[in-house]
């Protein structure tokens, strides 16, 4: 018998990561959102602002080094695969809700928005289950960087916050195209 200790390869460093993202989601919606609760009778609400956008560059810094450590370490685990979009997803989700909330974004941007990832994400679902490639596409990637610098914009109430999420449905909408025309080409 052997004395090391039995490693279980989920719990590695990026999938902590992303669980911690996850976490992150809802506590990021809680300043956002809940602005007249007793624990904040004090506060200005920028400092609300401040603190959600703190979180939220937190939680997105974290989605790029949970991907890249990963990759690099060669820590990719079917259970990554999952809690990395599901972290992605709460974190949107979290920050949209909270802007409409506020009145700080279009609800019928963030509809188109939604409406892609759940549409696109029940296709990813069906794809693997016929064994197609779903990895995400560039474009995927570049709209998921743009929704989240125009989420941070929009939280903390700067300048082209608004132009900035015109662009990510834009960028939304091309993306999920793609993932359906690979779909149908596979």
């Amino acid at each position: 018998m052997s004395n090391t200790p039995i490693q279980n390869k989920n719990l590695n460093l990026p999938n902590i990561l992303a669980m911690f993202r996850i976490l992150l989601a809802p506590l990021m919606l809680w300043f956002m959102i809940d602005r007249d609760n007793i624990l904040f009778a004090t506060w200005d609400p920028s400092w609300l602002d401040y603190f959600a956008g703190l979180i939220f560059v937190i939680a997105s810094v974290t989605d790029f080094f949970d991907g890249y450590i990963a990759r690099t370490w060669d820590q990719m685990t079917k259970l990554g695969s999952i809690l990395d979009p599901l972290a992605d997803k709460m974190l949107v989700l979290a920050g949209f809700i909270g802007l409409i909330v506020l009145d700080r974004a279009s609800a019928f941007a963030i509809f188109l928005i939604l409406s892609r990832e759940f549409f696109i994400t029940g296709l990813r679902v069906v794809a693997v289950s016929e064994g197609k490639d779903v990895s995400a596409s560039m474009a995927g990637k570049v709209k998921t960087v743009v929704q989240m610098i125009a989420i941070g914009f929009l939280t903390m109430n700067w300048p082209f916050g608004e132009e900035l999420l015109w662009i990510a449905v834009a960028l939304t909408l091309y993306s999920g195209y793609e993932y359906v025309r690979d779909y149908f080409k596979q």
